[in-house]
């Protein structure tokens, strides 16, 4: 298992129980591996919903919600906050590691 890839389980674990990823989502949760390694606890919900955005690219270009966070209806812009949360503790986690 690469280090992206560890990442990645890492965030899928800290996930909160109620959240419900997307099905075949491991790229995706590769791209938000990135964004740990990136951003760390700066991350925003803005960029994971771009995360998302460039993903859904990759399995539906057309879907409804491939737009600029701003542009989305707060129901919708809720959605990335569990994911914005296992991010960020992913994040805190990796600094603890690394200190």
């Amino acid at each position: 298992m690469t280090y992206l890839e560890k990442i990645a389980h890492r965030i899928r674990e800290n996930l909160p129980a109620e959240a419900r990823p997307p099905a075949e989502a491991d790229a995706l949760f590769l791209i938000y591996a990135v964004l740990v390694r990136a951003k760390g606890v700066a991350t925003t919900a803005e960029d994971v919903h771009d995360a998302w955005a460039a993903w859904m690219l990759t399995v539906d270009p057309g879907h409804r919600s491939v737009l600029p966070y701003d542009e989305l209806k707060p129901a919708v812009q809720n959605d990335d906050l569990p994911y914005l949360a296992a991010i960020r503790r992913t994040s805190a986690e990796e600094g603890a590691r690394r200190s």
